[in-house]
């Protein structure tokens, strides 16, 4: 017997609408690159890319448990002898707390193409305004 595979239709994705207050980080990543990837879909295949896309507003009012706030560093090396950079949770959550919710997302997905096929798909806002009204995007509860 054959497998049979089922296409994804590329414009019927739906969007959904997480809003982060109140949310810890690695939960509310966790919960939106499965739906990023398609896991919460019945024809799920980890080779195709049938995941929705995802609005996360309010990423400043995300919240880290235990001592992350104080001692979590996020780190980027450019491959140049001293090329290093550290920027430590605090910082980041001041100048750019979407970039917190999107590297918890990033580092759950697929390094591959398709992962970043599958990237392409989140949207994070650190307040709680969008410009994605007209998706008419479901709200996920936690």
């Amino acid at each position: 017997m054959d497998t049979a595979f089922l296409k994804v239709d590329p414009n019927n994705r739906k969007w959904h609408l997480i809003d982060a207050e109140g949310v810890p980080v690695g939960r509310l990543a966790a919960r939106a690159a499965g739906i990023l990837m398609g896991k919460n879909k019945p024809i799920w295949s980890p080779h195709i890319d049938c995941g929705d896309h995802v609005i996360v507003v309010n990423a400043s009012k995300a919240y880290v448990t235990g001592k992350k706030f104080t001692d979590k560093i996020y780190y980027s090396y450019s491959g140049y002898n001293g090329g290093l950079k550290e920027v430590p949770f605090r910082r980041l959550r001041l100048r750019h707390p979407e970039r917190i919710i999107e590297k918890a997302i990033w580092g759950m997905l697929p390094k591959n193409k398709l992962g970043r096929q599958i990237y392409r798909k989140l949207k994070v806002y650190a307040g709680a305004e969008h410009p994605h009204g007209a998706q008419t995007p479901q709200t996920v509860t936690f």
